[in-house]
C-alpha cells in the first residue's frame, strides 16, 4: 500500500472552506447550549430544568429527523444548508434579546424559562435538517477514496467546535454576562454562513427525485436496520450517550459539589472535546481502521469507567481528567463510527442513513440529558451519573457477547479493497 497522507482530504480548497464552516456552526451551537444550561439552572436551581432543555430539542429533531433526510436527498444540499444556518441565527438573535438586562427583569422567570425552552424546541427542528445536509455535503466535497481520512478531519473539527465553544461560554458568562455571551453566538452563525457561500453548489445524485415520501422514508430505515455493521455501531453508540449523559449536570457538579463556578465549568464541559480532538487528530496519522470493532468496544468500555470516575470524585482535577479521558475514548468511537458510515452508505440514500443516525446517536445526547435530569432528581446527582457509566459498560458487554461478528469488524481490509478499485 501507499504511504498514508495524513492530509489528503485537507489538499481540496473546498473541503477546507468546509471545514471552517463545520466548526463556526458547532462552535457556536456548543456555546449556545452551555449558555442556556447555565442560565436555567441559574433561574431555577432545579436539575429537573436541565433535563427539559434536552427534552425540548430532542421531541423535534426526532420527529423531523425522518422527514428531514428524505428532504435532503431530493434537493441540492448547499442551497438546504443555508436555509438551516438562517434559521439557528435567527434563534440565536432570540435568546440574545431575551436575556438583555432590561427585558430579564420586565418578565417572571417562569416566562423567560419557557420563552428559551421555545428556541430550543425550533432550534431542535433546525437542527433535524442540519446533520443530514452536512453529512451528505461532505460526501460531494471530497473523493470517495478520501472518505476516511475527510470522516476524521470532519469530526476533528467538530470536537474542536465542541471543545472551545463551551470553555469559551464558561469564561464570557463570568467576565461579560449571559446576555453579550450570546451576542458572540449570533456573530459565530454569521461567520459558519460566510463560509459556506465559498462552496459550490452540488448535483442531486438521488436518482428517485420525486418518489413518494412514504416509499423513501422506508427504504431509508430498511437499509439502516438491514447493514448489521452501521446498525451495530450506531446502537452502541446510542446507549453509551444516553446513559454516559453526566456532561449534562455538570452545571450541578460545577456549582453545588466541586464550587468551581463559571470558569471552571467551562473547562469541565471543554475536557471531554479536549482528549476527543488530540485522540481525533492522532487517527489522521494513524489509522483505527484496523480491528475496528474491538477498538469501538474497548473505547464506550472506557468511557463507561471514567464517568463512573467523574460521578464520585470530589476533587476538580481527577473530574477534569476522568472528563478528558472519557473525550479520549469517545474520539476513538466517533472516528470509526463516522467512517463505518461513510463507506457503507450509498450516496443517494446519506440523508436518510444520517437521519436515522441522528435519532440514535445525535438525538440520544438531549434523551441522555433528560433521563440524567430525571435520575438526578429522583436519586440524587452523584447516583444518577455512576448508574449511567455503569450501564453504559453493561451495554458493552452484552453487545460484546451477542455479536462476535462485530468484534470482527475489521474497516482496513475494506478501505484497502476500496483503493484497489478505484486504481483499476
Amino acid at each position: 500500500m501507499a504511504k498514508k497522507d495524513p492530509y489528503a482530504a485537507l489538499r481540496f480548497k473546498e473541503f477546507r472552506f468546509f471545514l471552517g464552516m463545520r466548526f463556526a456552526l458547532v462552535f457556536a451551537w456548543s456555546m449556545q447550549f452551555v449558555i442556556i444550561e447555565w442560565e436555567v439552572y441559574s433561574l431555577t436551581k432545579n436539575p429537573l430544568s436541565l433535563g427539559i432543555i434536552g427534552l425540548m430539542e430532542i421531541i423535534p429533531a426526532v420527529s423531523m429527523a425522518l422527514f428531514a433526510g428524505h428532504i435532503v436527498d431530493q434537493n441540492e444540499k448547499k442551497s438546504l444548508l443555508i436555509k438551516c444556518l438562517v434559521g439557528f441565527s435567527v434563534i440565536s438573535l432570540g435568546l440574545f434579546l431575551v436575556t438583555i438586562p432590561s427585558v430579564v427583569s420586565a418578565l417572571s422567570k417562569s416566562t423567560i424559562l419557557w420563552i428559551i425552552y421555545a428556541l430550543v424546541f425550533l432550534g431542535g427542528i433546525v437542527r433535524a435538517f442540519i446533520g443530514p445536509t452536512v453529512f451528505s455535503l461532505l460526501s460531494l466535497i471530497v473523493p470517495k477514496k478520501n472518505y476516511p481520512n475527510a470522516a476524521t478531519w470532519s469530526s476533528s473539527t467538530w470536537q474542536m467546535g465542541a471543545m472551545f465553544g463551551p470553555a469559551l461560554a464558561g469564561i464570557s458568562i463570568g467576565i461579560i454576562g449571559v446576555h453579550w455571551s450570546m451576542c458572540l453566538v449570533f456573530a459565530c452563525t454569521l461567520f459558519a454562513l460566510l463560509w459556506l457561500t465559498q462552496i459550490s453548489k452540488k448535483p442531486i445524485l438521488n436518482p428517485k427525485i420525486g418518489e413518494p415520501i412514504f416509499q423513501s422514508l422506508k427504504e431509508g430505515v430498511k437499509f439502516v436496520f438491514t447493514n448489521k455493521t452501521i446498525l451495530g455501531a450506531i446502537s452502541l453508540d446510542m446507549f453509551a450517550v444516553l446513559f454516559g449523559g453526566a456532561v449534562a449536570l455538570l452545571p450541578i457538579f460545577a456549582q453545588d459539589i466541586l464550587k468551581v463556578g463559571s470558569e471552571g465549568f467551562g473547562v469541565l464541559r471543554a475536557a471531554p472535546a479536549v482528549g476527543s480532538v488530540l485522540t481525533m487528530l492522532i487517527a489522521a496519522y494513524f489509522s483505527l481502521n484496523k480491528n475496528a470493532g474491538v477498538k469501538l468496544l474497548s473505547a464506550i468500555f472506557i468511557f463507561g469507567v471514567c464517568i463512573i470516575v467523574f460521578g464520585l470524585s470530589e476533587i476538580f482535577w481527577i473530574s477534569v481528567l476522568a472528563l478528558f479521558l472519557s473525550g479520549v475514548a469517545d474520539g476513538v468511537s466517533v472516528v470509526i463510527r463516522n467512517t463505518i458510515l461513510q463507506l457503507h452508505t450509498p450516496d443517494n440514500m446519506r440523508g436518510r442513513v444520517s437521519s436515522v443516525n441522528s435519532i440514535f446517536v445525535g438525538s440520544s445526547n438531549e434523551l441522555g440529558a433528560f433521563e440524567s435530569g430525571v435520575t438526578a432528581k429522583l436519586f440524587g446527582v452523584v447516583r444518577a451519573v455512576v448508574f449511567g457509566g455503569c450501564m453504559t459498560i453493561g451495554t458493552v458487554v452484552v453487545t460484546a457477547l451477542i455479536s462476535p461478528s462485530f468484534r470482527k469488524l475489521d474497516l482496513e481490509k475494506e478501505v484497502e479493497a476500496l483503493e484497489k478499485n478505484i486504481e483499476n
